[in-house]
């Protein structure tokens, strides 16, 4: 079965508050079922931008810069690796991660497929 690569998009500066208990509870419990349906193979929430490194490379050249990134208003907050019989599926379990958000969250979710081999 393939494998699909889940990267939540978030507007860094209007999620800074964090998740609700109230979120993070109803996100603790699709997680669960998820798992238990042997779907979800691996996520988490990543830090902020501020404490991350962008790596560049062109030229032959490479250069590091230091968060956070004040040219990004949309970051990668979090990801999930899932594994579904097809990206209908994938999707379809994206859509109800991303409802169990109150309505003031504004999230994207990229979802690709995994190459394998």
């Amino acid at each position: 079965m393939p494998r699909y690569l889940s990267m939540i998009r978030v507007d860094e500066s209007a999620a800074a508050e964090g998740p609700s208990d109230e979120l993070m509870q109803r996100m603790g419990e699709l997680i669960e079922e998820m798992t238990k349906a042997g779907v979800l193979l691996d996520t988490a929430g990543l830090t902020p931008t501020a404490q991350g490194s962008r790596v560049h490379y062109e030229g032959g050249q490479l250069s590091v810069t230091d968060g956070p990134f004040t040219e990004a208003k949309e970051v990668v907050g979090g990801y999930a690796i899932s594994q579904c019989k097809d990206m209908a599926e994938a999707v379809e379990w994206t859509k109800r991660f991303l409802k169990i958000h109150e309505e003031h969250w504004t999230l994207t979710c990229e979802v690709r497929e995994i190459v394998e081999g």
